[in-house]
């Protein structure tokens, strides 16, 4: 993907909004809209929203669980398998 070429001011944006939105969920590229020459926002499909908002979620959780492994907060294979069997069979 190429960013560059998906940058709009955001007058462009107003003027050409239907052909706009058809452009970002046909290719499933983002649109950054200016104001004033500066970046201001993007614009993007709500699939591709969604898949980079449960990406950063499944990142999330690698980081907490790769920072419990470097605080010690791990167990073993054979106690977290114990433990199960407990709580299964009701001791």
């Amino acid at each position: 993907m190429d960013i560059k070429n998906n940058i709009k001011p955001i007058s462009y944006i107003k003027a050409n909004a239907a052909e706009v939105l058809r452009q970002v969920n046909e290719t499933r590229s983002p649109i950054v809209i200016t104001q004033n020459g500066e970046s201001k926002a993007v614009l993007m499909d709500a699939g591709s929203y969604q898949e980079m908002m449960d990406a950063m979620a499944m990142l999330k959780i690698i980081a907490i669980g790769e920072k419990d492994i470097a605080e010690g907060r791990v167990s073993s294979h054979e106690d977290v398998k114990k433990r199960l069997e407990e709580k299964i069979n009701g001791i």
